[in-house]
């Protein structure tokens, strides 16, 4: 089985009806949410390489993939921002 990145919540196993998506995608926002600490705000620009299950607080200007989330919470989970 697998879990969240921070907390450890264990996802739910795979089915026919494929609930466990939207459960697990809800499960990992909630994991990012209360995630220990936020690695860094008022950050503009993504950092190169972060680590899976970081959360930052974009900075007022933001750049790249960032661009129209100024202010947000920002989460990387598998190559991937939320």
């Amino acid at each position: 089985m697998t879990a969240t990145v921070n907390l450890g919540i264990t996802h739910i196993s795979a089915s026919q009806s494929q609930k466990e998506v939207t459960m697990n995608a809800a499960l990992d926002k909630l994991d990012a949410l209360l995630n220990r600490g936020v690695v860094d705000k008022d950050l503009n620009t993504p950092p190169g390489s972060p680590t899976n299950g970081a959360v930052y607080i974009v900075g007022s200007v933001p750049t790249g993939v960032w661009v129209g989330h100024a202010l947000d919470i920002a989460y990387y989970l598998n190559a991937a921002w939320y």
